[in-house]
């Protein structure tokens, strides 16, 4: 049995990620400095894992939390387009920095591989649908610069030193515990807690934009077959459902899951954003035999659910809920 390292392993998806480890019977050891995520996100489970609070942008901290690790999952961020934009220096910090300072510690440490959590964001501008991993990148933020700098890093690290990468590119992820409070935070978790406040959500732009929406467990069955895949060193591999959804559409879809007659409030369009996502997962499906297993319509049910607000009729059995 191997040692896993999930950096950010308190935020969303990382905590995630840590509970699947768990669960396949796999030592974990967490390094997070809490600046997004939250120790509550491992409450159930923290007696079994260890638990590092640090920085990746803190070489002593990195290179102690690698110490004895064979697998890296690398989810620390400083995850918003928006907040990128409004703090260009910190989002390359976390994010661009932050990586190649792990990267120097885990080829220093001789850990086998490492997966680095990337974004669609890198796509940017480019217009194609849906967006395949040989497109070229045309970033549109400081978020989206710097998570493409750090995918090339891994890249480079695997050619040269020969240190296992692979980069992920997640597609609009959505779960439990998904941080709602925050102005920078995701559309779904945003939407689900203007069900749980009943205050009107808002839409920034006219809601027509369109993304491709992936529950958290896909994230993480991605995640673990990219660790062990051997054909996926030095990859760039897209995480998501295959799917557009346009923002009008998934608030339909969750006020009436929930059983809201709330109606949104529109405001004036985010800069940075990008009006159109869709992930081609075929390259996935083709080499790593990804499927994403969670829809949708199960995933907001399953988020909904998590936060008590589903509006199930009586008798009424949802899929993955019982």
């Amino acid at each position: 049995m191997g040692l896993y390292l999930v950096t950010g392993g308190a935020g969303f998806i990382g905590s995630c990620l840590v509970r699947r480890l768990l669960e396949e019977g796999e030592k974990v050891r967490v390094l997070d400095n809490l600046s997004t995520g939250k120790e509550s996100n491992l409450e159930e489970v923290r007696s079994d894992i260890e638990f590092r609070e640090g920085d990746v942008c803190d070489p002593n901290a990195v290179r102690e939390a690698v110490e004895g690790v064979e697998f890296v999952f690398h989810e620390a961020a400083i995850p918003s387009v928006p907040r990128s934009v409004d703090q260009p220096l910190e989002s390359h910090a976390a994010n661009a920095t932050g990586t190649l300072v792990l990267l120097r510690a885990a080829r220093d440490a001789r850990v086998r591989r490492l997966v680095y959590a990337s974004s669609s964001s890198v796509y940017g501008a480019n217009e194609e649908l849906p967006k395949r991993e040989s497109l070229r990148p045309e970033p549109l933020s400081p978020y989206a610069v710097a998570k493409l700098a750090a995918e090339h890093y891994c890249m480079v690290f695997h050619y040269l030193y020969g240190l296992e990468t692979v980069a992920l590119r997640y597609f609009n992820v959505f779960g439990p515990r998904q941080d709602p409070s925050s102005h920078y935070s995701g559309v779904v978790s945003r939407f689900i807690d203007a069900i749980v406040s009943g205050r009107r959500p808002v839409i920034f732009g006219d809601g027509e934009q369109t993304r491709d929406f992936t529950y958290v467990e896909n994230v993480a069955d991605m995640n673990l077959s990219a660790c062990h895949a051997p054909r996926a060193a030095g990859r760039v591999y897209n995480v998501g459902c295959g799917e557009r959804t346009s923002l009008n559409e998934l608030w339909k879809i969750m006020a009436k899951a929930a059983g809201s007659k709330l109606e949104p409030v529109y405001e004036a369009k985010r800069a940075g954003d990008v009006p159109h996502s869709q992930a081609d997962i075929g390259l996935a499906v083709e080499e790593l035999g990804y499927r994403p297993r969670v829809s949708l319509t199960e995933g907001i049910e399953r988020c909904l659910e998590f936060y008590g607000v589903l509006n199930r009729p009586a008798g009424v059995k949802y899929p993955g809920l019982e």
